[in-house]
């Protein structure tokens, strides 16, 4: 079967590999559609780094380099491993793509399987990936969809269950309470979907004049604006009840003036959810942390939440279709996939991949 193989840093390729059988305890599934990630790109740029290299193996997954990438991924039960009873070929399904300890709690009751020493991803660490036909999956990963959702807006769960968990980060947030987004990127246009799906009202601010346009059609935000047009934390207590800011606030840039605004934009005991990865250590005012008295908090992809991200999807109250920008095929996934966003990243927010081009028809 065909899937991309991540070799090193700028060197990805689409390789013929061998199909895999489900084990004792697995699904088999026909991948429909695979999200590219922003992990994939930092991968192919500067990698790697959640991908194992040509000679130290995964410590869990035993693998090195090349892997199978792809972890924002939907696609139909094809065959089932011994042991498993609850579900059915034809079944459609997405995948938590996680990679962990066999000595780790991941049960219902678990809040921090996702903290575990050597955590990794299916698609990035090794275990097969998205990116290719066919692929192998344990059970506990594995989380049936209605098929009333399309499976290219499938393949967004994912990273919606990123934007589900910080919002779940945040706390509980009566409906009518205000949420300051910065950065108007995938995650960030995500996590404000997931707010207004619970009755948030939601402001992003954001540079890029062709985001906050996005934002505003895809049901991001309320209200978008540009830090270098507006002052966003005047406009956020005007908005505010009482005048005093945001009752919560989401960092999806890792840019210190998008932190900075939050600190100032946020009401006094409100609440800042830190997102994005940083590369690099910020520089936080503690002053206006202590006398706010803020909750500043970090979040991390997610944690037994893809059951609820997926009712939230089958109830209509969010629709996934407005994010994909893009649809290509396995053999254009570095020309039309990763360069439009590289460098023209504004004009996309998610593009899928298929193996199979009747899925373009």
């Amino acid at each position: 079967m065909k899937a991309a193989r991540y070799y090193d840093n700028h060197d990805i390729r689409i390789e013929d590999i061998p199909e895999p059988t489900p084990a004792n305890g697995e699904v088999l599934i026909k991948v429909a559609w695979c999200g590219i990630c922003g992990t994939d790109l930092h991968e192919y740029l500067d990698g790697p780094i959640f991908c194992p290299t040509h000679n130290t193996p995964h410590p869990i997954s035993g693998e090195t380099a090349p892997v199978t990438l792809g972890h924002e991924f939907s696609g139909v039960i094809e065959a089932l491993g011994e042991g498993i009873t609850d579900l059915e070929v034809g079944d459609h399904v997405v995948v938590e793509p996680y990679i962990i300890n066999e000595d780790v709690n991941v049960g219902p009751d678990s809040n921090d399987y996702h903290l575990s020493d050597n955590m990794n991803f299916i698609g990035l660490a090794g275990r097969g990936g998205g990116l290719s036909e066919k692929v192998a999956v344990k059970r506990r990963w594995v989380h049936k969809i209605s098929k009333n959702i399309p499976l290219d807006q499938a393949a967004v769960i994912e990273p919606l269950t990123v934007g589900y968990h910080a919002v779940d980060r945040a706390g509980e947030l009566p409906e009518g309470s205000i949420a300051l987004v910065g950065g108007a990127g995938p995650i960030g246009l995500l996590t404000g979907a997931v707010l207004r799906a619970k009755g948030i009202t939601v402001v992003i601010s954001e540079l890029s004049e062709l985001r906050r346009k996005k934002a505003l059609e895809a049901g991001s935000a309320d209200y978008a604006f540009s830090p270098a047009e507006t002052n966003v934390v005047e406009e956020v207590r005007k908005l505010s009840k009482d005048g005093r800011g945001a009752d919560v606030a989401f960092e999806c840039t890792s840019v210190q003036v998008v932190l900075d605004t939050l600190i100032d934009a946020v009401r006094p005991t409100g609440k800042i959810v830190i997102v994005s990865i940083w590369g690099k250590p910020a520089t936080i005012d503690m002053h206006k942390i202590v006398m706010k008295e803020i909750d500043l908090r970090g979040t991390i992809a997610y944690v037994n939440n893809h059951p609820d991200t997926i009712k939230l999807v089958e109830s209509g109250k969010l629709d996934l279709a407005p994010f994909i920008t893009g649809k290509i095929q396995l053999e254009d996934l570095i020309d039309k996939g990763f360069d439009t966003l590289i460098n023209h990243n504004e004009t996309a927010v998610k593009i899928l991949v298929t193996t199979d081009p009747q899925n373009l028809n």
